[in-house]
């Protein structure tokens, strides 16, 4: 008998620009090999005032919400590629709408997750209601994926609309923890008690155990979920220590929720996967000419002229890389954020220490990224300052496959990573990676066999330890082409698929044998 899945998530990289991070690629992937089980799949994310247009509409879904009718619209959508045992879903309604990252979330400086909170809220309940209706089918097993989709769980255990949702197995992925969706109880438009008015719950089942008049949406997918899973194994571990931040990132103040979540038998440490079949390729010496053809389409933006006079600037760093080519590339393509820069931009001295070794041997490294406006500044700086440096402050699909397929090191000095995927790609195309021994990037890499990894228990030993592993990996890609070769042999070899993380899920998360 098959298996039915509902997944609900913000991301679905199955449907064209509906991607921020990895989330978006779990949710694109686990739901393939699901459905190659034989089992049935449906997966529904917001449409963000846009999905929705090329979509069929399925449901009118009426609900309440703040004391009044709520109407959302569930469209069936067309993804990038079909797949036999999936649908996917767009929840349409005025206020879901896109925002400045990536056109999904929203950038609230002042109060975080507050427009956010809404449009999920909105999208929860939706959702919820799809499921009372029937309008999913038979859902056996739901898939809630970090705090935009936990409060499918609220919902569960305390409002009557949505007892139905206890006859079903809820699980719960926990994709970054250092974003929690942190909001008031009450006396905000994106409290609780302004949404759900009236409505019983267990104050503490929700509460943020620092900010106490706060609920927690990230805590309330731990504690209520029925299994609670991380993307890689050491991410497990460490979450489950106190953060001593710039040193350590643990559990960001959940760590005893979820060390009670393992104590319990809930919580479980499961590698993410990569794609190994029917993948994107670039061809081979295109990497300088699809980076200049890029920055000319992009120099005719009307949202890219505020930052023409710096595209011009890489575009000439380009042009002189396509008439003499680098003698050694290294890469990174990550959204830029603390998580990913925070070692370069508090000790920018470890930046310039990979620079300047590459300046001497005529080598680049190129970072592709858009994000936080002062990492953006602090980069846009070092590239005028430094010719070895190539910043491409942009996105492009085709640039990131040959980056991928043309570095000879990629760098991930990830303040914490959950899982990555990232080196997995570049793992993937015979490019070792040197990255902070972290998360899944200590899960994935091994040190001088198929990549590089630092650490160090205070800070000031980790950006030593940076500096010294560059030149480590810069010495044998120079001096021992053998060693180097057998490096990279061995990371192409690496195979951390998606069969074998989704066995653990059916065991583990799922409860099926």
């Amino acid at each position: 008998m098959s298996h039915q899945f509902l997944f609900i998530a913000a991301e679905n990289d199955a449907l064209p620009e509906c991607k921020a991070g990895g989330m978006g690629d779990v949710v694109r992937d686990v739901p393939r090999e699901i459905a190659e089980r034989g089992d049935t799949v449906r997966v529904v994310v917001p449409s963000y005032g846009r999905l929705h247009q090329a979509g069929t509409l399925v449901s009118t879904l009426e609900f309440s919400l703040r004391g009044v009718s709520y109407s959302a619209g569930l469209f069936r959508v067309e993804p990038k590629k079909n797949s036999a045992g999936i649908t996917h879903y767009v929840i349409h309604h005025p206020e879901i709408t896109a925002g400045e990252i990536a056109h999904m979330y929203h950038h609230d400086p002042d109060e975080p997750f507050y427009t956010d909170t809404v449009k999920f809220t909105i999208f929860c309940t939706a959702v919820a209601e799809g499921v009372k209706q029937g309008a999913f089918g038979d859902v056996q097993f739901i898939h809630l994926h970090d705090w935009h989709s936990s409060l499918l769980l609220f919902l569960r255990e305390f409002h009557p609309d949505y007892s139905i949702l206890k006859n079903i197995r809820v699980v719960y992925s926990i994709h970054n923890l250092a974003i929690q969706g942190i909001r008031p109880f009450e006396g905000n438009y994106s409290s609780l008690e302004h949404w759900y008015p009236g409505l019983d719950y267990d104050r503490k089942a929700l509460q943020d155990p620092r900010y106490l008049d706060c609920m927690n949406l990230m805590a309330l997918g731990i504690r209520l979920a029925d299994g609670v899973h991380t993307v890689s194994p050491t991410y497990k571990n460490d979450i489950m220590k106190p953060s001593a931040p710039p040193e350590f990132i643990g559990g960001e103040g959940l760590e005893e929720d979820l060390a009670n979540a393992d104590r319990q038998g809930r919580l479980h440490g499961i590698l993410n996967g990569c794609n190994y079949l029917n993948i994107r390729t670039a061809q081979p010496g295109t990497l300088f000419p699809s980076t200049a053809k890029a920055i000319f389409r992009w120099l005719q933006m009307e949202d890219k002229k505020y930052k023409a006079d710096f595209l011009a600037h890489t575009g000439e760093k380009v042009i002189r890389l396509m008439e003499e080519p680098p003698g050694m590339i290294c890469s990174s393509v990550a959204r830029l954020t603390e998580q990913k820069f925070f070692f370069f931009k508090r000790s920018p001295e470890s930046l310039l220490h990979i620079l300047e070794r590459l300046e001497k041997i005529g080598g680049v490294y190129m970072l592709l990224g858009t994000g936080a406006p002062d990492y953006e500044e602090f980069f846009r700086d070092v590239s005028y300052r430094h010719p070895s440096f190539i910043f491409i402050n942009a996105q492009s699909e085709d640039l990131i496959d040959s980056m991928y397929l043309e570095t000879n090191l990629y760098l991930m000095p990830s303040l914490f990573e959950p899982c990555g995927i990232s080196q997995m790609l570049a793992m993937r195309n015979g490019n070792p990676c040197l990255a902070h021994a972290t998360g899944g990037l200590n899960d994935t890499i091994s040190h001088l066999k198929t990549g590089f990894l630092f650490g160090g228990d205070r800070y000031s030993e980790k950006i030593d330890q940076l500096q010294k592993v560059f030149d480590l990996a810069l010495t044998l890609f120079l001096e021992e082409p053998q060693t180097w070769e057998k490096i990279r042999n061995q990371a192409r070899k690496q195979r951390f698929t998606w069969r074998k993380s989704v066995d653990a899920y059916y065991r583990d998360l799922y409860g099926i044998d």
